[in-house]
């Protein structure tokens, strides 16, 4: 019997995806996104049963900017409860290389459109959880 998202916490992957010259890869949430359209955020996706941290992260890279990581480097644990959508889950937080080259949108549906930015110089709006987020992206050296 599957758990109840209401009730149970569920394991996601976040990523936060970076050239390892400074700039990382955001994404802007389009009008078929879960919550928080038009929003910036990073990448994440749900750990499927059986799967390995490392593997699921390199699945929604591929799935969100259709290219392989170069390096996966996890970086952090966030406990994260929502009111609005009711939501409860674990991101295990990941640092991601990749090369720029490659990045592309696998997910139109999902996301409108893609950019590397600083961490000094961020678009807005953010998603409300890409703050935390970025925080353990630099504090992570």
């Amino acid at each position: 019997m599957p758990a109840d998202p209401l009730t149970a916490p569920a394991v996601s992957c976040v990523f936060v995806c970076h050239d390892a010259e400074g700039r990382i890869l955001l994404a802007r949430r389009g009008p078929g996104a879960r919550d928080e359209p038009g929003t910036w955020d990073s990448g994440a996706g749900a750990l499927e049963h059986g799967e390995e941290l490392a593997a699921a992260v390199a699945r929604e890279v591929r799935e969100e900017y259709a290219t392989e990581p170069v390096a996966i480097e996890a970086i952090g644990v966030r406990n994260v409860l929502r009111g609005d959508p009711v939501a409860h889950w674990v991101a295990v937080v990941h640092a991601v290389r990749v090369d720029p080259a490659g990045v592309a949108l696998g997910e139109p549906d999902k996301f409108d459109e893609l950019g590397w930015f600083t961490l000094d110089d961020l678009p807005h709006p953010l998603h409300s959880q890409l703050p935390a987020t970025l925080a353990l992206f630099r504090d992570r050296r």
